[in-house]
């Protein structure tokens, strides 16, 4: 394809600061997600991000095609057993920050909650020694959305191993690529990085958590 003569489709108002570029793996343009955002389109494009010990929930109006991506983690404590996920409480709201947001911006632009489907990705065990952070993000996905009433079409989590997640939400299509480990201290940079910035900010309110 001759991108020269394609523009750049528009994004959503509130999405103008998400990097999105011409992808020829994919043959399609697509946004790229770092730990703590999200980002949803009308567009046939696709998001992709990559994850180790975090999450994302890919959700998609099934009927309108209008769908997105996040990438989170729950903050985590130093417990006496080493590292935890915090439990229930203000921590999980980083979590429904996420989820809620997400949704909602589905659903402000002519999504309908009861045609939504969710596909879960990623909280691999990638970090030596510590407790299983992965898991617990996993927990707390698979729980939001059982609560929330919502439908899982499929989920590719866990294990030991970092991956990529590209999704078309037009489509429902999903691509993942499981990684091999020499990108695991890549990813366990960034991941921490992530983590200490979110255990540095304060919960409470409706500020920003990201």
């Amino acid at each position: 394809m001759d991108i020269s003569q394609t523009r750049i489709p528009l994004s959503l108002p509130g999405f103008e600061h998400i990097k999105r570029a011409w992808n020829d793996a994919h043959d399609t343009f697509a946004a790229r997600l770092n730990p703590g955002e999200y980002y949803v389109t009308k567009n046939e494009e696709a998001i992709y991000t990559t994850l180790g010990s975090c999450i994302s929930a890919c959700i998609r109006d099934r009927v309108t095609g209008v769908g997105g991506m996040n990438h989170f983690m729950l903050p985590a404590s130093v417990g006496e057993s080493g590292w935890k996920a915090a439990g229930l409480g203000s921590s999980t709201r980083y979590g429904n920050f996420a989820m809620e947001h997400l949704i909602n911006e589905i659903l402000k632009n002519g999504g309908s909650r009861k045609h939504l489907e969710v596909k879960l990705f990623g909280g691999g065990r990638i970090i030596a020694n510590m407790t299983d952070v992965g898991l617990r993000n996993i927990e707390f996905a698979r729980d939001y959305v059982a609560t929330e009433g919502l439908l899982v079409t499929s989920e590719d989590v866990g294990d030991v191993f970092p991956r990529m997640v590209v999704y078309f939400p037009s489509t429902g299509k999903v691509r993942v690529k499981r990684l091999r480990s020499l990108h695991n201290n890549t990813i366990v940079e960034q991941e921490t990085k992530y983590l200490h910035t979110i255990e540095d900010k304060p919960v409470g309110g409706d500020i920003e958590l990201f």
